[in-house]
């Protein structure tokens, strides 16, 4: 993994930090993000992003999407929720971020990158897992049946 940018707040954090992920169901399709920025740089995942101050969970997840993939959406509820936790090779605490995944439905827009996506796009459910995708996320769209 790359070093990461001192002034970026997500790295060596003083406290867990809280993001959310969106699982945007269109048309037997899931939209994908190809992440340009670590940790998981240049792997697949869902959009999403961290929670900012005074803003609500579904707010976040319509707000992410939308800086991602210029795609609106409408948050149905929440899916699931984990944590990642990244140690430094002094054990200290590099990366904790506690992620609530919610569900999505499409409500309009054209795909675009932007943000921290280097590419989006909508992929077929039965071809998601051809992609290189993070484990945490494989295991969470099969544990809800999703894949």
């Amino acid at each position: 993994m790359a070093e990461p940018d001192n002034s970026d707040r997500r790295w060596y954090p003083e406290y867990p930090r809280v993001g959310v992920g969106v699982v945007v169901i269109r048309d037997g399709r899931i939209l994908m993000v190809k992440r340009s920025k670590e940790p998981a740089k240049g792997k697949w995942s869902i959009p999403g992003g961290g929670l900012e101050l005074g803003e609500t969970l579904y707010g976040a997840a319509a707000r992410e999407v939308l800086e991602e993939c210029s795609v609106k959406v409408k948050i149905e509820r929440v899916l699931d929720a984990a944590e990642r936790i990244i140690k430094d090779e002094n054990g200290r605490i590099k990366y904790h971020f506690v992620m609530v995944d919610m569900l999505g439905r499409y409500g309009g827009g054209e795909v675009k990158a932007q943000s921290d996506a280097a590419e989006c796009r909508w992929v077929a459910i039965k071809e998601i897992e051809k992609l290189d995708i993070p484990s945490n996320l494989h295991d969470m769209l099969k544990r809800h049946r999703i894949i």
